[in-house]
C-alpha cells in the first residue's frame, strides 16, 4: 500500500467544460504520463534498486522492433524503414545484451503476459523472430505456453510461415493493421496494400488457430465516407474476429497528413457512433472507446493488472513502468533522428543496461492520477473501494473535479464504481487528457519533438 503524504491538487486552470468546447480530436491517451513528458535523469537510476522495491510477480514483459515495409502518412511511432540485413541483426544482438543484462538485475521474476510490437515485428527476417521469442523465453523466462502472448503484424508481412512459428511458439493473439478495407483510402494514407492482400493475410491467421485475432481500422482518412466506414467495418466481420479496435485518425506533428477542419470532426464523431452502433448489434462489447471484443474465452493464466502491475521494455523504443519511475530510451518521429537513436542504442555498452537515464519520476499525486485514468478510461470503471485500498484516501476527496463528470452527464456511479457513460467514453481523449497534472502538462508543453 502506497502511503506517501499528498497533498490535494490545486484547481486545474481549464475546467473539463471549455477542453470539451474544442475539438474531441488532439491526441490518443492511452496512459499516464504521455513520453513527451519524460527528461533525462540526473543521476542515473539503478535498475536493480529500482526493481528491488517492486513486485515482480506479475509483469508485462514487451519488445520493441522499430522495423516497418513502410512509413504510413498518419504514423508517428518510432520505427524506421531504412534497414538492411546488417542493421537489423545488430539490432537484434542488441536486444539480446540487453535481456541478459536486465535479467540478471532484475533477479527472480514472473511475467503474466508477453507482447511483441513496433513497428511492425513480422518484418524481421523469421530467424530474427525465432530469436526474439527465445529472448522472451529463454534470456527472459517468460512462458509463453501458459500465459497470453500478442504480437503485432501488416498484411504483408503476415505469411505463412511466421504465422505457424508464432502459434507453435504459444502466441494467442495476432493484431493485424488493415486500416481500410477500400483501397483509395488506404493510398491516401502511404500505405501500399490491396484488399486482396488484407483478406489473403486474415485467411492465414484464422487458419493458423490463433484464439484471438485483432484488426485496426481508422475512420477519419481522407476521401472517406460514413457509408464507406461501415463497409470497411463489414468486410472485418467477415473474418469473425474476436476483437476489433477504431481509431479515429489524429494528424500529429512530423507525419504526412493535415487536416484540422470542424467539418472533418463531424465525420470522425458520425464514423465512431456509427461503427460502435453495428458492433455493439452484432454481439461485442465496448471496452474502450477504441476497442471493441467479444472474445468469451476465460483463461487460467495469470492476471494482470495495469495499474498496480510493472512492465518491462526491451528494445530501443520500449517503456517500462514501476510504481515510482517510467523509463525508456529517448523518442523521436524524425527519420534521421530515429536512426540516430537506434544506432546510440546499437552502440551501447551492455554494462550501460544497468542504469536507467531517461524517464518519469512518479510523485503521489501522478500516481492516483494515473490510476484514475487507466480505470476511468476502461469498462471496468473506477472502484472507490480499491482506489482507498490502494492510496488511503477516497477519490472525490483527493480529486473533487472529478464531480464534473457526473454534472456533464460524462460518468454515473454505481455501487461505488465510477463508470463513463456512452457520450464520457466517446470523449475519452479529452477526459484523459484533462487528468494529467500540470507538472506533466509543462513538461509536454515544453517537449521539442524530433
Amino acid at each position: 500500500m502506497i502511503t506517501t503524504k499528498f497533498q490535494n491538487p490545486q484547481p486545474k486552470i481549464q475546467d473539463l467544460q471549455s477542453l470539451l468546447a474544442a475539438s474531441p480530436y488532439q491526441a490518443y491517451v492511452y496512459s499516464y504520463p504521455h513520453k513527451t513528458a519524460y527528461r533525462p535523469l540526473n543521476p542515473a537510476v539503478s535498475l536493480a534498486d529500482l526493481w528491488s522495491k517492486q513486485n515482480k510477480k506479475s509483469l508485462f514483459l514487451y519488445i520493441h522492433i522499430p522495423f516497418c515495409e513502410m512509413r504510413c502518412g498518419f504514423c508517428n511511432l518510432f520505427t524506421t524503414v531504412t534497414h538492411n540485413e546488417d542493421f537489423v541483426s545488430q539490432y537484434i544482438r542488441t536486444v539480446q545484451r540487453q535481456a541478459l543484462k536486465v535479467k540478471a538485475e532484475l533477479g527472480e521474476t514472473s511475467f503474466a503476459r508477453f507482447a511483441l510490437g513496433g513497428g511492425t515485428p513480422t518484418q524481421l527476417p523469421i530467424h530474427h523472430l525465432e530469436t526474439i521469442l527465445n529472448i522472451a523465453e529463454e534470456t527472459m523466462g517468460a512462458n509463453l505456453q501458459h500465459i497470453p502472448a500478442s504480437v503485432e503484424m501488416s498484411p504483408e508481412t503476415a505469411t505463412g510461415d511466421k504465422l505457424k512459428l508464432l502459434r507453435d511458439r504459444g502466441v494467442t493473439r495476432v493484431s493485424i493493421g488493415v486500416q481500410s478495407f477500400i483501397e483509395s483510402e488506404v493510398l491516401a494514407t502511404q500505405r501500399r496494400q490491396t484488399t486482396a492482400q488484407v483478406e489473403a493475410a486474415l485467411t492465414r491467421m484464422r487458419e493458423a488457430g490463433f484464439p484471438t485475432i485483432n484488426i485496426d481500422l481508422i475512420y477519419g482518412l481522407p476521401g472517406q465516407t460514413v457509408n464507406s466506414w461501415l463497409q470497411s467495418i463489414e468486410s472485418a466481420l467477415r473474418f469473425d474476429p474476436e476483437e476489433i479496435y477504431l481509431y479515429p485518425l489524429y494528424v500529429r506533428p512530423l507525419t504526412g497528413l493535415g487536416c484540422t477542419d470542424k467539418e472533418w470532426d463531424d465525420v470522425r464523431t458520425a464514423c465512431y457512433r456509427t461503427g460502435r452502433s453495428l458492433l455493439l448489434s452484432q454481439g461485442y462489447s465496448q471496452v474502450s472507446m477504441r476497442m471493441f471484443s467479444r472474445n468469451t474465452l476465460s483463461s487460467p493464466s495469470p492476471i494482470y493488472c495495469c495499474q498496480a502491475d510493472g512492465m518491462l521494455g526491451l528494445g530501443c523504443g520500449a517503456r517500462s513502468y514501476t510504481d515510482t519511475l517510467h523509463y525508456a530510451n529517448d523518442y523521436a518521429v524524425g527519420a534521421k533522428e530515429i536512426r540516430d537513436i537506434l544506432q546510440a542504442y546499437i552502440q551501447t555498452p551492455s554494462e550501460a543496461f544497468n542504469y536507467i537515464n531517461y524517464g518519469f519520476q512518479l510523485d503521489a499525486e501522478d500516481r492516483r492520477r494515473r490510476y484514475i485514468l487507466l480505470s476511468l478510461l476502461s469498462d471496468e470503471g473506477l472502484n472507490e473501494q480499491d482506489y482507498k485500498q490502494q492510496f488511503s484516501s477516497d477519490v472525490m476527496v483527493d480529486f473533487p473535479e472529478l464531480s464534473q463528470l457526473f454534472a456533464l452527464k460524462l460518468a454515473i456511479a454505481h455501487q461505488q464504481v465510477l463508470q463513463l457513460t456512452a457520450t464520457g467514453i466517446e470523449k475519452s481523449d479529452v477526459i484523459g487528457a484533462w487528468l494529467f497534472s500540470d507538472r506533466v502538462n509543462q513538461l509536454m508543453q515544453a517537449y521539442e519533438l524530433k
